[in-house]
């Protein structure tokens, strides 16, 4: 009932907003409170070059009250918001319903440079039917974090292939937990939410397989999925280099706080813990170090692809003023301000190369690497009902509820099932 009530005052925001003899530019944006304050700083720079007034609509921190605080709006084909941001996840399905407005001319028209922006990230998720529909502000991709001392110490050297993980981890553990019982190897999300696909689709990715092929099939009952899959619930049971409690309690604080507190070898997680494990009252913040996250042998690197993303509404009465607005966010100058001031990492690739930017944040020469590994989730309409689907089969079988051919040959037939109803 609370996040009902939420929602409901959310929505009376959004369609109060403006009255008919207002006309100014609508911009939404949740996130933390600070980041609400960063974009507010953002938008008086942007007033004060352009004299056009902007009106900040703050959204909610929760994601899915963020979605729901859009769909309303754009569902009723109201003019505001004009321009927002959106889930990495959420793309494919506002382009899908036409709520998107198409950036080919306005992005031919004032020759603005996307191939600063990476390749793998736009074709993957901002391109539909042809048309680019929407573009990243900030981009998070999976990245393995280690304990340096540790490897050091028992002459290792940084992996690159998920057996010398496991390789490392089983030598390593078993003598640290001499010292330390609560030690393991690797810590990663394996509960039942999303963080558990970006997981799944590192570890099939990075073995040649796939949710879909470029055909359109379905592919996730393949035999590079079943062996990814395999390997994962070997981890924790066979291996037993992860902890019992991965499929029912990691996500990425958990994570983060395991390995943060010197218990564990290995880290999964997303670029915004290395600030954290560096911060001053960190136990490990001398011990750390960041790289790419593993293959298989004869596989690739592979990243889960996330991060937000900038589109503007079919039904913005001030679509010009939007694509100003976007391209000022998108420019090299607050991309810098971003990273520098939020800690985010930039969409364009050439702020990777900019002195203070490798000054003050060395490692986002792994993170620029990473992103040009970056795998998006499937690019469906509907990808939050498959997603629920892999959830529920890939947590069931590394739990051992479930063989891993089995929950992959279910899971494959329940997507196909929802892929015909949608076509219908």
């Amino acid at each position: 009932m609370k996040r009902l009530f939420l929602l409901v005052i959310i929505s009376f925001v959004f369609f109060t907003g403006c009255t008919k003899n207002e006309h100014f530019l609508t911009f939404a944006v949740g996130g933390a409170p600070n980041e609400i304050d960063y974009w507010e700083e953002i938008i008086r720079e942007f007033e004060r070059k352009t004299h056009r007034t902007v009106k900040l609509l703050r959204q909610p921190t929760d994601t899915d009250l963020r979605r729901q605080s859009l769909v309303i709006p754009l569902k009723a084909g109201e003019k505001d918001p004009d321009i927002f941001l959106m889930d990495v996840a959420w793309v494919a399905q506002f382009a899908a319903s036409n709520w998107l407005l198409p950036l080919n001319n306005n992005i031919e028209s004032d020759s603005f440079d996307i191939k600063q922006f990476f390749e793998t990230v736009v074709c993957g998720v901002d391109v539909y039917k042809g048309e680019v529909i929407s573009l990243p502000v900030y981009i998070d991709c999976g990245l393995l974090y280690f304990r340096k001392d540790l490897l050091k110490k028992y002459d290792c050297s940084i992996p690159e292939t998920w057996q010398d993980i496991q390789q490392y981890a089983s030598k390593i553990q078993d003598e640290e937990r001499k010292n330390n019982p609560s030690f393991f190897g690797f810590v990663w999300q394996g509960a039942q939410y999303e963080g558990l696909i970006c997981n799944f689709i590192e570890f099939i990715a990075s073995n040649g397989g796939d949710i879909m092929d470029s055909c359109g099939n379905i592919t996730v009952d393949s035999k590079e999925n079943i062996q990814s899959l395999q390997f994962m619930r070997d981890l924790i049971h066979k291996y037993k280099i992860s902890p019992p409690n991965t499929f029912t309690e990691m996500r990425e604080e958990e994570v983060r706080a395991f390995f943060e507190g010197g218990n564990a070898l290995f880290e999964r997680n997303w670029p915004y813990a290395w600030k954290l494990h560096r911060s001053e009252n960190s136990p490990i913040k001398e011990k750390v170090g960041i790289t790419l996250l593993p293959r298989f042998k004869g596989g690739e690197n592979a990243a889960a692809l996330g991060g937000w993303h900038i589109g503007i509404s079919k039904y913005s009465d001030c679509k010009s003023e939007a694509w100003e607005l976007m391209k000022f966010i998108l420019s090299y100058e607050i991309q810098k301000k971003l990273c520098l001031s939020l800690g985010w990492n930039p969409s364009r690739r050439d702020i990777y190369d900019d002195p203070d930017v490798k000054k003050k944040m060395p490692y986002m020469e792994v993170v620029k690497k990473a992103s040009s590994h970056a795998v998006a989730r499937p690019n469906f309409p509907y990808y939050t009902l498959v997603s629920e689907v892999l959830q529920r089969y890939v947590n069931a079988a590394i739990s051992g509820k479930m063989a891993p051919n089995k929950a992959l040959e279910q899971a494959d037939k329940e997507i196909e099932e929802i892929i015909r109803r949608y076509h219908e």
